[in-house]
């Protein structure tokens, strides 16, 4: 589940899917989300979550757990945790979901920008199928399946669908790759057939950045294999004001996890942990997202609504975002927003 040290938060749900990230019915009680802050500016950020929480009175509960550095070696009463919790390796966490957007008072180079990149995360090159054939010659293999492309373009319409979005634009590059990004691409047109009210459109991925950095207004939801996606979500990122900005979630049929959504630049800046001015904003409305995912949306609103009043205000800015605050001064500014 966690190849690296960064902040998560984690919860299973049941088995029946509605709106948005494949919530499910709740009945209003409590949740319980495994917290693991990670390394480096993570106690800094989940340590934002857990603050507006608590003062938001939300409906959940954490079990923080301390790992550092190799995620393999999780402690047993941890992975006791995450097994009460549902949640373990084998998650099965195929969609990655990207919401990169403007956000009022944040400059950016475009205006407009509303993109849902929604990226398959369980197969293509990242599926860590590769060996040294002889000294100095490395293998790696890609695999595409049928099952995968068909499961990960159903979520994207369906996302698209529920979610009142207008286009959906398949990123390939099937013009070299023709059979693994062409057997996706057939899985997403016959997919697309069953969604007459949503436009479909495909494009290649190099020309896909380029229109990104030069028309990013275009794309609506966009949906990718595995090592597209992750370019295209932290371009995309950038776009609409950055990483430090961007909620992110992976979601499965039973569980999810919810966490920056791109890359983070500021992770290993020794001088950003040092003077604790990690920006908290997109693990909090990667909170608001997983509010949203266990049906609890106005709880959800309210600290979407909180947070983007802050960015809006400008008063409180992480360096990132052209400001000099502290993480703990945003978050200040996030519970005074609440009110």
């Amino acid at each position: 589940m966690a190849r690296r040290a960064t902040p998560i938060l984690t919860r299973l749900l049941g088995s029946t899917r509605s709106v948005t990230y494949m919530p499910r019915p709740g009945d209003g009680a409590p949740r319980a989300v495994t917290l693991i802050p990670g390394d480096g500016i993570g106690p800094l950020v989940t340590g934002a979550v857990e603050q507006v929480m608590e003062a938001m009175h939300a409906p959940v509960y954490f079990e923080r757990y301390e790992i550092h550095g190799d995620m393999k070696k999780v402690p047993q009463e941890a992975i006791d945790s995450i097994k009460k919790n549902k949640l373990r390796k084998e998650l099965d966490l195929y969609a990655s979901l990207v919401h990169c957007c403007n956000y009022p008072g944040l400059p950016t180079r475009h205006d407009n920008v509303d993109i849902v990149v929604i990226r398959e995360n369980t197969e293509g090159e990242y599926a860590g199928l590769e060996h040294e054939v002889v000294p100095g010659v490395v293998e790696s293999l890609k695999v595409i399946t049928k099952f995968c492309s068909e499961r990960i373009a159903q979520y994207a319409f369906e996302y698209a669908y529920l979610n009142n979005r207008k286009k959906v634009t398949a990123v390939h590059k099937a013009n070299i790759m023709k059979l693994a990004d062409g057997l996706f691409l057939e899985s997403c047109r016959e997919v697309a057939t069953k969604y007459p009210s949503i436009k479909y459109n495909e494009i290649i991925v190099d020309n896909c950045c380029m229109q990104l950095v030069a028309k990013p207004e275009q794309f609506d939801v966009m949906v990718t294999p595995n090592l597209y996606g992750n370019l295209v979500a932290n371009t995309a990122a950038g776009i609409a004001g950055g990483t430090g900005v961007m909620p992110g979630g992976n979601v499965g049929a039973d569980h999810a996890v919810f966490e920056q959504g791109a890359s983070a630049g500021n992770v290993g800046n020794i001088k950003v942990l040092e003077q604790k001015k990690a920006n908290p904003v997109a693990l909090l409305l990667s909170s608001a997202m997983m509010l949203r995912h266990l049906q609890f949306p106005s709880f959800a609103d309210r600290l979407e609504t909180a947070v983007k009043r802050v960015i809006s205000e400008g008063k409180y800015r992480t360096k990132d975002v052209g400001g000099d605050s502290s993480t703990q001064e945003v978050v200040d500014a996030v519970l005074g927003a609440l009110d």
